[in-house]
């Protein structure tokens, strides 16, 4: 039956390869100067909406086909980006979703999502990249929140889920419907941190508690229109505050962060990381921890219903390099939307080495915003750092990854080592291709291509030797992981016209989706 239906579906699709967009213009980024900075505003988002190396003319056409043949299937599985990421509800829809006027929205306390931010060193001391979301949460009944949440839920529904799976997805569902408070004026305590993540190091590794720093920091710009606030502040310097200077330590520095006013307390922890040394910016999502982003039923309950859990023996490799790199920075960059932040934080600080934290912004909200976030925050990062060397990891299932990851190490001479985890390479339900082409130009010894975590042992980071040579990594440069063993290889273009490549997938998904 599955061959008829491929040779069906084949002879449907008389359809030609698409051509990938324009590289758009680079994101304007705020230089690491010891300025305020305003909070980043939408950029131009990349129009190739990629999923792994498939075009949105593809996943448009794939959406067409499985509608018309009646498959059940949601269409963000087509999309390759999974619909519960993307246009949640904000502001005004969640008000008026729950029937809320405007004085009971008044009454509601004020409360802020404050992510744990990072410091720069310049001649003007350390300046603090404070950001995060201000909002309140309505009172929802439960059965109003079981109705919402069963919205987020394919293939079944919140009385079908053990009872700990359902609290769990109403709790997220209830950071979603909230309303975010634009216009407000948002205040900082800072005092030292005695303590942030897992690492088997006292406090948490990656960090050291300074002897004072104490201090209120008022921000100098209103919450934007959807809550978010994102700006570079300097605090107070190190004369009597009992903070080193940045360029007397090579020890990173945490300091506790909470909001003034705010109804709940809004704790992180702010890393004051000098000019020089190692950062890691590190992936959540099937590298930390086991989504299965790529099938879609499984992905969406690991993300709204089941806990969190580390994939293989992560944990110890980043406890490892913890205790093994000096004043290692850890730097955790996620596209997940800022209401859904919480769980992935307490997942980290509770597993992993403490460290800064990025997460998208409410006006990054749609598809294409969503894989154009990943490069702003990453050029921020980056820019923000000039002379620290980077390590860059994450998974072979992003499409963003796959781009911007070569893209910083060519414009950027202070990347250090990308690792990727080949998911397909390990989990068969990972069946979509991914596209190498971008790490042609690079030299191997910058990057790795890995399967398990003990592949990224006896790695020698510090001197920039990222690449085992015992692990195979079978790159052809191109599109892999296509269906049938095929791959776009310039050496055989001969073989397989750019249709008949794409005819093959458009067969290859029909199956695959057919068998979800």
């Amino acid at each position: 039956m599955i061959m008829i239906r491929c040779a069906f579906l084949v002879t449907l699709v008389p359809l030609a390869w698409a051509s990938p967009a324009a590289r758009p213009a680079a994101d304007p980024i705020a230089a690491p100067l010891p300025v305020i900075t305003p909070s980043p505003t939408e950029q131009e988002a990349t129009r190739t909406i990629e999923r792994r190396g498939i075009k949105s003319d593809l996943s448009g056409d794939v959406s067409s086909i499985l509608g018309s043949l009646g498959s059940n299937i949601p269409s963000y599985v087509a999309s390759g980006v999974p619909n519960f990421f993307q246009n949640w509800p904000s502001g005004s829809a969640v008000q008026s979703s729950l029937g809320l006027n405007d004085s009971q929205l008044a009454a509601l306390p004020t409360q802020v999502l404050n992510l744990p931010p990072y410091a720069n060193w310049t001649e003007q001391g350390w300046n603090v990249r404070f950001h995060g979301n201000v909002y309140k949460q309505p009172n929802i009944s439960e059965s109003k929140l079981d109705d919402l949440t069963d919205t987020f839920l394919f293939g079944t529904s919140v009385e079908k889920l053990p009872a700990s799976n359902a609290t769990q997805a109403r709790n997220l569902t209830s950071q979603i419907f909230v309303v975010q408070q634009g216009n407000e004026t948002v205040t900082m305590h800072l005092e030292p941190a005695p303590s942030a993540g897992s690492s088997g190091e006292t406090g948490g590794g990656g960090a050291v508690t300074p002897s004072g720093g104490t201090q209120n920091i008022t921000l100098p710009y209103a919450t934007t229109g959807e809550g978010d606030f994102d700006v570079f502040v300097p605090i107070k310097n190190t004369s009597g505050a009992g903070l080193a200077a940045g360029n007397t330590t090579n020890e990173i520095q945490r300091l506790n962060v909470y909001p003034e006013g705010a109804a709940e307390s809004g704790n992180a922890t702010a890393y004051l990381v000098p000019p020089e040394g190692y950062t890691i910016v590190s992936d959540i999502d099937d590298i930390l921890r086991v989504t299965k982003i790529y099938e879609p039923t499984t992905g969406l309950l690991n993300s709204f219903a089941r806990p969190f859990v580390p994939w293989m023996n992560m944990p110890d490799i980043y406890a490892n390099w913890s205790r093994s790199i000096p004043n290692f920075h850890f730097h955790y960059l996620t596209t997940t939307p800022e209401q859904a932040t919480r769980p992935y934080e307490d997942f980290i600080y509770k597993t992993y080495p403490g460290g800064s934290f990025d997460t998208r912004p409410l006006n990054f909200s749609d598809v294409n915003a969503t894989l154009s976030i990943r490069k702003f925050l990453l050029n921020k990062v980056v820019e923000t750092f000039p002379q620290r060397k980077f390590i860059l990891i994450a998974d072979t299932s992003n499409s963003d990854v796959m781009k911007d990851y070569p893209a910083l190490a060519t414009e950027f001479s202070n990347i250090q080592c990308i690792f990727l985890r080949n998911t397909s390479s390990t989990d068969s339900g990972d069946r979509f291709p991914y596209d190498t082409s971008g790490f042609k130009t690079l030299n191997q010894k910058m990057y790795m291509f890995f399967n398990v975590p003990d592949d990224l042992t006896n790695l020698d980071i510090v001197n920039g030797n990222c690449y085992n040579a015992s692990i195979k990594q079978n790159l052809t440069f191109s599109e892999q992981g296509l269906p049938l063993g095929l791959s776009k290889k310039s050496d055989a273009v001969h073989l397989y016209s750019s249709r008949t490549v794409l005819v093959t997938l458009l067969a290859f998904l029909f199956v695959l989706f057919s068998a979800l």
